[in-house]
């Protein structure tokens, strides 16, 4: 059974939550503030944590940089009234896997949580299946590691960073639209959201480029997107 922990300071929206999640056969446990919520955490590993942002103490956006600095990886949704698209943009850019604005959906977030959880398992199965390192000229990505390395030196690289450049290291040569890479990295793909695409793209080539004005490795496709240049190497 899988555990999610539920980060909300409104009584009735945790007790709906925890409702409705249990009915959908996961255990649940409810945190009232944020730390509460990383106290739980740190007690007990979580298959994915449901966030409030306005919360009383530590602020939610404050807790997903702590979540993200733990050793081990858990979907983050956020729901928030913070509705704006810089407040979207800004949590997923802090590591959330995914943003709804109060009020919201119940069946809408349930499904969301059921899409993390089938993209996690199957990122889970293309590691046991594809366990090589891949080369790509003078970058390797080692999928099992979750270690990159440009001309032998490790790349220090965020979780979204590492699966995006994973993501494309094996899909050379194939170019992919903004909405395509959310859907496929980021596990959804709604308007407004490109924006995450393109900083996490920026950030990438700042990292692995000699010029991130002319890319050796993360192309741009004028009027489609981005594609991985093909070196023709190593592809488990």
């Amino acid at each position: 059974m899988k555990r999610i922990l539920v980060i909300e300071d409104d009584p009735d929206i945790g007790e709906m939550l925890r409702i409705n999640l249990r009915d959908e056969g996961y255990a649940v446990d409810i945190a009232a503030d944020g730390a509460e919520g990383l106290g739980r955490q740190r007690e007990c590993r979580y298959d994915l944590v449901v966030l409030d942002l306005m919360l009383p103490g530590i602020d939610g956006l404050e807790i997903c940089r702590e979540l993200r600095r733990m050793p081990h990886y858990q979907p983050i949704v956020i729901i928030s009234a913070r509705s704006t698209e810089t407040q979207r943009v800004l949590g997923l850019e802090l590591g959330a896997d995914d943003y709804l604005a109060k009020p919201f959906s119940v069946p809408e977030l349930i499904a969301r949580i059921r899409a993390l959880f089938r993209r996690i398992e199957a990122m889970e199965r293309q590691v046991r299946d594809k366990t090589g390192t891949i080369v790509c000229g003078r970058l390797s990505v080692d999928p099992v590691g979750r270690e990159a390395r440009l001309d032998d030196r490790p790349v220090s690289l965020t979780v979204k960073e590492f699966e995006l450049l994973l993501f494309f290291a094996r899909n050379p040569g194939k170019a992919f639209t903004r909405m395509a890479l959310l859907d496929q990295v980021w596990g959804y793909a709604h308007d407004g959201y490109e924006h995450t695409v393109n900083s996490h793209i920026n950030r990438l080539r700042a990292k692995i480029e000699r010029d991130p004005a002319r890319p050796e490795f993360i192309r741009t496709v004028w009027g489609v997107g981005y594609k991985f240049a093909d070196f023709g190497g190593n592809r488990p």
